[in-house]
This record gives C-alpha cells, sequence and structure tokens, in this order.
C-alpha cells in the first residue's frame, strides 16, 4: 500500500529567515536630518538598521543623541512642573544626564553580550543600536507629555505622579528594547540571551540613575543627594512618606 505524501514541515517562528536589510529600496534612503531620523525611528526602523550596519553612521548616531537629548530635556521640564521654581531647570539637566550616562555605562556590555551571541556587530554599530533605543524611548516620553502635564497641575500626590512618570517611562524603554531586539535578530546571532540578559542590567542601571541624581520631581535643599540608597529602598521610603502625610491628613479632618 503506498503511503500518502507527508505534508512539509512548518519551519517554528523563531528558525524563520530574517528578511535581509536592503531588500526594500526604500529602506536604502538617506537619511539627512535630525527630524528624518526620529521618523525613521517611528515608522521605518529597517532603514535606520540598514544604515547603521551599512554606511558611515557616525552623523546618523550623533542625530540620534541629540534627538534623545532634546526630547529628554522637554519631557524633564514637564516633570519639573510638578513642583516648579529650581526643578524646572533641575529636572530636565537630571533627564537627559541620566538618560546619557546609563547608556554611556551599559555600552562596554552591551557590546561584550553582543560578541557573546555571535553577532557581527562592530562597536560603531552597537553604538548605533543604542542610540536608537534611548531616542526612540525619548520620543514616545514626549507622546505622554501632554498627559503628565495635566496630572501635575491638577494632583499634590508625590507618590502618584512618581508611579505615572514610572509606568510611562516602562512603556517607551520596552519599546526601545524591542527596536534593540530587532536590530540584533536582523544580524542573525547564535543565540538571544545575552541581549536579554543586558537588557535587564540596562533597566537596573537606569533606576538606579534616576535614584543616585534624585530629586527629579520633589524639591531638595540640594542638587543631588547627601545620601546612598538603593531605589527598592527610595521608593519604600517614599511610599511610607506618603501614607504617614494621607494618616495625619486624615487625623486633621
Amino acid at each position: 500500500m503506498n503511503e500518502l505524501p507527508s505534508a512539509p514541515e512548518t519551519p517554528h517562528l523563531s528558525q524563520s529567515i530574517a528578511v535581509p536589510l536592503g531588500s526594500n529600496p526604500a529602506e536604502q534612503r538617506p537619511i539627512g536630518t535630525v527630524v528624518a531620523a526620529a521618523e525613521a525611528i517611528l515608522r521605518e526602523p529597517r532603514r535606520v538598521m540598514y544604515h547603521l550596519h551599512n554606511s558611515s553612521p557616525a552623523r546618523l548616531i550623533w542625530a540620534m543623541l541629540l534627538i534623545a537629548a532634546f526630547c529628554g530635556l522637554l519631557y524633564g521640564l514637564v516633570a519639573g512642573t510638578f513642583s516648579g521654581k529650581e526643578q524646572l531647570w533641575a529636572a530636565p539637566v537630571k533627564i537627559v544626564v541620566g538618560l546619557l550616562i546609563s547608556g554611556l555605562i551599559c555600552l562596554p556590555s552591551l557590546y561584550i553580550f553582543s560578541c557573546l551571541s555571535g553577532s557581527p556587530a562592530r562597536l560603531t554599530e552597537v553604538l548605533g543600536f543604542l542610540a536608537a533605543l534611548l531616542a526612540l524611548s525619548a520620543v514616545l516620553l514626549i507622546g505622554f507629555a501632554p498627559v503628565a502635564w495635566i496630572f501635575s497641575a491638577s494632583t499634590e500626590s508625590l507618590t502618584a505622579m512618581g508611579a505615572l512618570h514610572l509606568g510611562f517611562w516602562i512603556i517607551a524603554t520596552s519599546f526601545g528594547l524591542r527596536f534593540l531586539y530587532a536590530a540584533f535578530a536582523t544580524l542573525n546571532p547564535k543565540s538571544v540571551v545575552g541581549i536579554r540578559v543586558w537588557a535587564l542590567i540596562f533597566v537596573l542601571v537606569q533606576l538606579q540613575m534616576m535614584t543616585a541624581i534624585r530629586p527629579i520631581l520633589g524639591r531638595s535643599e540640594s542638587f543631588l543627594p547627601t545620601q546612598k540608597k538603593f531605589f527598592v529602598a527610595h521608593w519604600l521610603d517614599c511610599l511610607g512618606n506618603s501614607v504617614r502625610g494621607d494618616a495625619r491628613s486624615t487625623a486633621r479632618d
């Protein structure tokens, strides 16, 4: 009895072959301005990946770092409106410095994990991927800025505002990391475990950095804190102070 021909095996999604960068002519169009770089990050991420991999990317990297800094300044200004006064300039400076220094701190480990994953990415490409992550995250934060402003103008709860900004940061960073994963995937690495481990390190570094340069929302007598704290301990202290403040307010009422 003749056997029926078996159906062809369907490859697993993780084993599918990535479409080579530049296969679409639109991806090869030059990115000549900062505005074009911002639009490409949002609309055509593969176009950004192509130019980081196949051309001299220095100008594009500087453009994306400029985008990250400018958007960070604008979002920091909105965050500073919660307390006003010196925070109108201190919050923007701290957010931009924290964002860029976090990226600089994590760049060596990203390159090392990239090499361990079998990726052929050069150091310049890795820097470009990281710059795109920061730029995309900062652009998304600008999209949340009007929402943050309306809450800043209508609430006095420091804890609630901190949670709101933290939620916006988590969303923005998630999309930035999604770009990073996609960028490395186009280079066909042998493993993505190292990149995912690095993502966790990057998130922890950013959280600790924002604690190290506090306050960003509230006010303080000094520009930088005089006491060292782990970010989880700082959050618990803020939450405890908020609960005690609410209890005193209820007792007075």
